[in-house]
């Protein structure tokens, strides 16, 4: 199985280099993409349903400009398996990647993702979060994003959170990972969300002569809650009887929404604006350790009810289509990389290369339907996935299945699986035909749920979680040790 997804891989990226020739640059747009980190579904004032505090003045003028899909998905209810099927353009589970576990640790390090696809003319760039894969074989870093097609980079790998204040590549904890320049490992100094935009504003600059593909995965608004004193002290003020925890997250929205629209600002500076296409979404739900919002819809991040999975999701493109719409058509992250493949001439491989679609159609006004099903699944050991066909969504839980009409139940409180026995057979029938396709999990164990595997797993949770206590103890412990670190000697900053 592993060499056919190679295959079928390689087949996709000759297809795609032989179609690429020598396009002319100015007819080439330049590509971003905004990646969020576990943004509440209602912690964006589009939409209409959100508290009172939520203010995002910029990401709200994006969906001004371009289109807003009402009915976005992500394809992993979690951090890691969402980047993966991003860059892809293909289901996370074809490559074995179903948890943060499977996509955090790197998948075939030999499968090409989005850059590799691009034409020669564009400069590649990821800047934040990467979470597709670990940095423990440094300096090798056959994970890294510039050993996957990346021209330059500045990100951290490891996991997925990463402290906002400490910087320092040298230091340890739970959420210390090394900062990375290219293949560098650099100790900087600042606020990760402003870093993060400052990198991106900086390479456009750099690059605003010549096609580019700006990867901006910020790692906001992600735990540890942390945001500079002032924003905080501000939103405290503002909202009194707010939590603390989400004053503390209004406070990194704030700087969140900031970065947005500096990299618009920008643009529109550079008069490179109206042939950006730019698109902006989260990674999947909102977080309910981080209390966040996912009004109206049921459940957080982790969850394949609508609230893990369901994304704010804009597209703008002032030179090929008009803005200030709603599209609702349910669409997906893996769409992204096919619409950039068509916005950048480049031929459309064939059909079973990609499970994603190129939204230009849509976008467009050629076609008001795209996928007819859409499929998610996280595995045999949790047991949970799920299959949208229309309205209708199908939820498994081990052996358990709800049924519920979205049109009428965006909730997901009325399970009309009972009243509906034909088609709740019919979506586990597409369903199990869809999960053979896939193969198991990369970090072993079986793709289904099983009673007599799911009777065994409470033993291996426990033991799971006395090791992770043991870990957390150990980084706690290095944690304290860093912070008596003397920061004057703090090595070379912004390198």
């Amino acid at each position: 199985m592993k060499l056919r997804c190679i295959f079928v891989a390689a087949t996709l990226l000759a297809t795609v280099v032989l179609s690429v020739g020598l396009v002319n640059a100015a007819e080439l747009p330049n590509v971003v993409v905004i990646l969020t980190d576990d943004q509440g579904y209602a912690d964006i004032s589009l939409n209409r349903r959100h508290p009172q505090e939520v203010s995002t003045p910029h990401m709200d003028a994006l969906a001004q400009v371009g289109v807003s899909f009402t009915e976005a998905y992500t394809s992993g209810s979690v951090c890691s398996p969402t980047r993966a099927g991003l860059m892809l353009g293909r289901y996370q589970q074809r490559v074995g990647v179903y948890s943060a576990g499977d996509g955090g640790r790197g998948f075939d390090p030999q499968l090409p993702i989005c850059p590799a696809f691009l034409p020669k003319q564009y400069i590649s760039t990821a800047i934040g979060k990467w979470h597709l894969g670990l940095d423990t074989d440094y300096p090798q870093l056959k994970w890294h994003a510039m050993n996957r097609g990346f021209d330059e980079c500045y990100k951290f790998m490891g996991r997925g959170a990463h402290d906002y204040f400490n910087l320092r590549s040298d230091a340890e904890g739970k959420f210390q990972h090394p900062i990375y320049r290219n293949k560098q490992r650099i100790n900087d100094q600042g606020y990760l969300t402003d870093r993060l935009t400052e990198e991106a504003v900086a390479f456009i600059d750099r690059n605003k002569t010549k096609p580019f593909f700006l990867y901006l995965a910020y790692n906001a608004v992600h735990a540890p809650a942390q945001a500079p004193e002032k924003t905080i002290e501000y939103y405290r003020r503002k909202n009194p009887g707010l939590s603390e925890k989400r004053v503390i997250l209004m406070a990194m929205l704030k700087h969140l929404d900031d970065g947005v629209g500096a990299v618009v600002a920008k643009l529109k500076q550079e008069k490179l604006f109206d042939n950006t296409l730019v698109f902006f979404l989260t990674d999947n739900g909102g977080s309910k350790a981080m209390e966040a919002n996912n009004s109206p819809l049921r459940g957080f991040k982790g969850s394949l009810y609508e609230g893990g999975i369901r994304t704010p999701f804009l597209v703008s493109w002032p030179d090929r289509f008009s803005g200030g719409r709603k599209i609702d058509a349910p669409v997906i992250s893996l769409d992204i990389l096919p619409t950039v493949l068509e916005a950048t001439h480049v031929a459309h491989p064939e059909p079973q290369s990609m499970d994603g679609k190129s939204l230009l159609p849509l976008l467009s006004g050629e076609t008001k339907t795209h996928h007819q099903a859409l499929f998610w699944s996280e595995g045999g050991s949790s047991g949970e996935w799920a299959v949208r066909l229309g309205n209708w969504k199908l939820h498994g839980l081990k052996d358990q299945m709800e049924l519920f009409d979205l049109a009428d139940d965006p909730g997901e409180a009325d399970n009309v699986a009972s009243k509906n026995n034909a088609q709740v057979k019919m979506l586990r029938s597409m369903y199990d035909t869809w999960i053979k396709q896939m193969v198991d999990p990369i970090t072993g164990g079986s793709r289904y749920w099983d009673r007599a595997t799911g009777a065994s797993r409470d033993d291996r949770e426990k033991e799971r979680m006395k090791k992770r206590n043991d870990r957390k103890k150990k980084r706690d412990d290095a944690q304290k040790k860093t912070s008596r670190i003397d920061h004057n000697n703090a090595g070379d900053i912004h390198q």
